[in-house]
């Protein structure tokens, strides 16, 4: 019965709903599953010339070689005899007239690891539609590309491309990608080096490459959000609200890979012209992932478009030596400690209280549980009831003490261990039995610290996403006593001017005063009532819900202000980047604040002093230093320059003939590198042709530089002759034919290391 009525759905939506002719469809079975041939034959009534009965290959599904498996269904869309291709099990099959449109899976067996097929309890059915190949096939057209879908997409990235026609395939995965880039973007994934955003860099730069082909050098991508946005707005209303934000993270992005993609190209084109079989080599594979950031899979597209096959053995060999070394070189090993679990659960009374009683029903020592802790025993004390906070959503443990008539236990820490929460610590007297009944208090001081930071955090979470944009998400956090730490996702940094309008955001709201209204209510009502939460977080079904003011609205579980006026002062100490599309924000609260500010005035005051200025001045008297100092520079380089200058009718007077070329050695002590450089360039002018090294010491530091005139690079190379005599002194180093220089940490021996040169160059000859 199962079978019959999920057929008649198929067929009245897609003939009556849709009104896709009958004429027009073409019906396949499974070989063997003669109820459904005889649902389609005798029941809808389809014709035995419109009807193919087909093997396990393309109508039998399977979760793998075991569990759910069962025939399927499948109806097609006949494009008429116009487009070349034949029915579904013919030769030609894989031609463009007939298209699949639905997909019917009858899940009613399981397969054995020996093979046996059972029936299952509950069979059930697995619809697939094709939603795009159904809007092709209503609009009359014979590819997902050709509907209105994409049409706007191709035209734009045609414009871009200069293209004169629109068959070229890189303009469909120009098209098709930016969909699936501009979605998750919008969604809040960004380009990294892990996870989903990893997929998204990976998807972005295919595009690029197409670009590339199409003769895109410009970035490109982001400029067909725009006409995405404007297709899809009604349907996926969050797109054009973000929209300026997609073409940001997708125009950094582009940026970023088009110097990859150009450097790894070259390499590649260099590797396939001198490519004697059909198989990019393994390593070179890794040097394009390892050194230019060249996606395998990018390789391996290049590769399958060129008939060319990719050594991924070798490659994968190559990326597990990379990964061993690292491990090698790397001191921190992370062992996994025990697994400690409690049936016990604690209830938590901190929200009200930092001082509640409890009785002891859990104690660890050791890797053990165990019936007592004595003194000097560090360990876990487990209470049935506490007002110390477990370590969660950022926010650390609380410490303070635990008292019972005999004993006192120091709590350094407080940890969640399933449902129980665990007094991490030491007890210093007596004795901590099972079954005590136990004063539990937290160091209130540090905890009214910890609080106004925590909420701190939420105010800075909602300023954010105002002056940054919606799609900044929490990436982590860290909620301490004496400072906060806040890492956030965004394309780039956060400019002075932002941070100062976040700071100004935040303390507004401080000064408000608002409510800070807690309140425990079922996660779908949480949300309805705008409460933040995020894609990749847990929630339970009772959450707790934050609300301060108008301004921001956040699941949390931590401990918070009555009031955002208890934190007093906000003040961002420090921006930066931790990770590609990854913030980081550190700030202070309260006293903490106060005393950031107060060590700030006592610098300006200090520099002042020093500048004998008056504070306000202090910027323009360092700008005028700078400016001053600049200039005093410039007069310098000058200087040297015109000094170098001099003594170059001296230094060629030391230049020694090798086999018919001019070749000059020379140590010029205290000269700095660009002296060097340009020294060597006036005395490669002056000679007109010919090799220079020349050599400065300063300190426990070699320099080095050496030049070959144009007309003798043939032979004659200065990154060789420089990498010999940079190994005479400790050193190494390389560049062009014409020009290299290099760097050593052995003084003594650069005399020596010059007098080599004439030898250097005649063995070059030779």
């Amino acid at each position: 019965y199962f079978k019959r009525e999920a057929i008649e759905y198929a067929w009245e939506l897609i003939t009556k709903d849709y009104g896709l002719p009958e004429d027009s469809l073409w019906v396949t079975v499974f070989e063997t599953d003669d109820e459904a041939a005889d649902i389609w034959l005798k029941h809808i009534g389809v014709p035995k010339n419109r009807f193919t009965r087909l093997g396990e290959k393309e109508n039998y599904w399977s979760m793998g070689d075991t569990g759910p498996c069962g025939p399927c269904t499948e109806i097609f869309f006949d494009h008429g005899p116009d487009v070349a291709g034949g029915s579904p099990g013919s030769a030609d099959e894989d031609g463009d007239r007939f298209v699949e449109i639905w997909n019917l899976v009858f899940m009613q067996f399981d397969r054995q690891a020996g093979g046996a097929m059972t029936d299952l309890p509950k069979p059930s059915v697995d619809t697939g539609l094709g939603l795009e190949r159904m809007t092709a096939v209503m609009q009359g057209v014979t590819s997902n590309y050709e509907t209105d879908l994409f049409v706007g997409l191709i035209d734009t990235a045609m414009e871009l491309a200069g293209a004169e026609h629109r068959n070229n395939p890189s303009l469909n995965v120009i098209a098709d990608h930016i969909r699936a880039c501009a979605f998750l973007i919008a969604d809040g994934v960004l380009p990294s080096n892990e996870g989903r955003g990893y997929v998204l860099r990976r998807i972005i730069r295919r595009a690029l490459r197409h670009g590339h082909t199409l003769g895109l050098r410009e970035p490109f991508f982001y400029k067909l959000v725009e006409p995405l946005s404007a297709n899809m707005a009604e349907a996926y209303p969050i797109l054009p609200k973000q929209r300026q934000h997609v073409e940001k993270v997708l125009l950094r992005e582009e940026e970023r890979f088009d110097e990859t993609l150009d450097q790894g190209m070259k390499l590649l084109e260099g590797t396939l012209a001198d490519l004697s079989g059909k198989t990019i080599p393994g390593d070179v594979v890794f040097k394009l992932y390892d050194t230019y950031g060249f996606p395998v899979d990018l390789t391996a597209d290049i590769a399958r478009e060129r008939g060319l096959n990719v050594d991924q053995k070798g490659y994968d060999a190559a990326m597990t030596e990379q990964r061993e070394r690292a491990q090698a070189a790397s001191q921190f090993k992370m062992g996994d400690g025990p697994k400690i679990e409690f049936d016990e659960a604690t209830e938590f009374s901190g929200y009200e209280t930092v001082v509640d009683q409890g009785r002891v029903v859990a104690l660890l020592h050791g890797d053990g549980k165990v019936e007592a802790l004595n003194e000097g025993d560090e360990g876990v004390v487990v209470v049935d009831r506490t007002p110390f906070y477990a370590e969660s959503g950022g926010q650390i443990g609380d410490t303070g003490v635990l008292v019972s008539d005999e004993a006192e236990f120091a709590v350094a820490d407080t940890q969640k261990f399933g449902t129980a929460i665990g007094h991490i610590g030491r007890v210093t007297k007596g004795s901590i039995k099972l079954g005590d009944t136990i004063d539990a208090r937290v160091d209130a001081e540090r905890r009214a610290a910890i609080v106004l930071n925590h909420s701190a955090t939420h105010l800075l979470h909602a300023a954010l996403r105002k002056v940054l944009g919606e799609h900044v998400q929490q990436k982590g956090s860290l909620v301490a006593p004496d400072r906060l730490r806040f890492d956030f996702s965004h394309y780039g940094p956060v400019t002075s001017e932002e941070l100062a309008e976040i700071e100004r955001l935040v303390n507004e709201q401080i000064r408000n005063n608002v409510v800070a209204d807690t309140d425990v209510m079922d996660y779908s009502d949480a949300i309805d009532s705008g409460a933040l939460a995020f894609f990749g977080e847990k929630y339970d079904q009772r959450v707790r819900v934050l609300k301060l003011g108008d301004f921001s609205v956040e699941l949390c579980g931590g401990t918070h202000v009555s009031r955002a006026g208890d934190i007093g002062f906000f003040k961002i100490t420090s921006e930066s980047g931790i990770a590609a599309g990854v913030r980081r924000l550190e700030a202070v609260t309260g006293a903490g604040a106060l005393e950031y500010a107060r060590q700030a005035e006592a610098i300006v005051q200090r520099l002042a002093e020093q500048l004998k200025a008056r504070r306000e001045d202090v910027a323009d008297k360092v700008r005028q230093l700078a400016e001053r100092n600049r200039e005093l520079e410039k007069e310098l380089d000058k200087l040297k320059a015109n000094l170098a200058g001099s003594r170059t009718d001296e230094l060629m007077d030391q230049a020694v003939d090798v086999d018919g070329i001019k070749v000059l050695a020379a140590q010029l002590d205290g000269t700095d590198l660009k002296t060097l450089r340009d020294t060597m360039d006036r005395l490669k002018d002056k000679m007109g042709s010919g090799v220079v090294v020349l050599g400065s010491v300063d300190g426990d530091k070699v320099r080095l530089v050496a030049g070959v005139t144009k007309d003798r690079t043939d032979r004659i190379r200065a990154g060789d002759i420089i990498r010999s005599v940079a190994e005479q002194v400790g050193g190494k180093g390389g560049g062009r034919p014409d020009m290299a220089q290099a760097g050593g940490t052995e003084p003594a021996k650069l005399p020596a290391a010059l007098k080599s040169v004439p030898d250097l160059v005649r063995a070059s000859l030779s």
